[in-house]
């Protein structure tokens, strides 16, 4: 995917003079003949590169396989998990992977994790809107769904059964984890998580006003080192109207929220970083070594195998 991105085509390949009738410079354009295991790409890449060349790269997933791949190639990784402190150990784990196997500057990773906000300009009104929307989920299909990502079947325990007392050390310690955020004499049975995972998926779902939500993200951002959210929605487009209209003048007063792009006509990436200019990957990520710069032979710029 580098070699495509990079490496076929020299930054300054594309000429657009109009005068001379030149789009391209031809001699600017090289064959890669990318053979690959997915997909091959016999000649030059068949397009020119956009602004950024290797597109922002965003990973999804904490697997084993999952944090090292992250900590090689990605930009920002989107994480998933009931409680701060699973996410800090996987957070801090890709990022000394990335510093000590790969070179990378680890804070230049950013972290965005799934939270799943239930507004309401009252607690009260927050929690009536969550009760609503349980009325119409799937206790069933919610454990499926937790059995899936856990390899924990529930089935086994009683409907009336604490799970933060039983034997299991892995039930004990995902239960305790999902009731993070809830009241403390709160009781968690396997209805109580399935209720939990039918709203907000693997994610937190935090319920309350607009300044109790942003409690509760500032507290990820503290415990679990985070740079900000994936917010999931539970009604479109409402959740999302609820989270401009209430949690983002909140966001704004406690100036935790831009009110504008950091490079107004820049690229994704430019304002990803907040960096004029920062059109391509950092340096030190591994597609750099890939692109051939403006004014570089192609003799002197080597194609990594």
């Amino acid at each position: 995917m580098y070699k495509l991105f990079n490496s076929s085509w020299r930054d300054d390949a594309v000429q657009l003079d109009r005068q001379r009738g030149v789009y391209t410079a031809p001699e600017l354009v090289r064959p890669i003949n990318h053979v690959g295991r997915f997909f091959s790409v016999p000649g030059p890449h068949i397009v020119h590169p956009s602004p950024q060349r290797t597109p922002l790269l965003l990973q999804a997933g904490t697997s084993r396989a999952g944090k090292q791949f992250a900590a090689q190639h990605a930009e920002a990784v989107f994480v998933s998990a009931h409680a701060p402190a699973v996410v800090a150990r996987n957070i801090a784990e890709i990022r000394q992977t990335a510093r000590d196997a790969f070179g990378r500057d680890p804070a230049a990773i950013k972290v965005l994790a799934l939270v799943t906000p239930v507004l309401g300009a009252t607690e009260e009104e927050a929690r009536a809107k969550l009760a609503e929307y349980r009325r119409y989920a799937s206790h069933e299909g919610a454990l499926a769904l937790f059995g899936g990502w856990t390899g924990i079947d529930l089935d086994r325990y009683g409907d009336d059964e604490e799970l933060r007392q039983v034997e299991s050390n892995a039930v004990r310690s995902t239960v305790e984890g999902y009731a993070r955020f809830a009241p403390t004499n709160s009781k968690w049975t396997k209805h109580t998580v399935a209720e939990h995972v039918s709203i907000g998926g693997n994610g937190p779902v935090l319920v309350g006003t607009p300044a109790q939500v942003a409690d509760g993200l500032e507290a990820w951002v503290r415990e679990a080192d985070v740079d900000g959210f994936n917010f999931a929605y539970v009604l479109f487009p409402q959740s999302f109207k609820d989270i401009i209209d209430l949690l983002l003048p909140e966001l704004r007063r406690r100036g935790l929220f831009w009110d504008d792009y950091a490079v107004p006509g820049g690229t994704y990436r430019e304002n990803f970083y907040g960096v004029a200019g920062q059109k391509y990957p950092p340096a030190e990520h591994v597609a750099a070594k890939y692109r051939w710069a403006a004014g570089v032979p192609a003799s002197e710029h080597q194609i990594p195998g």
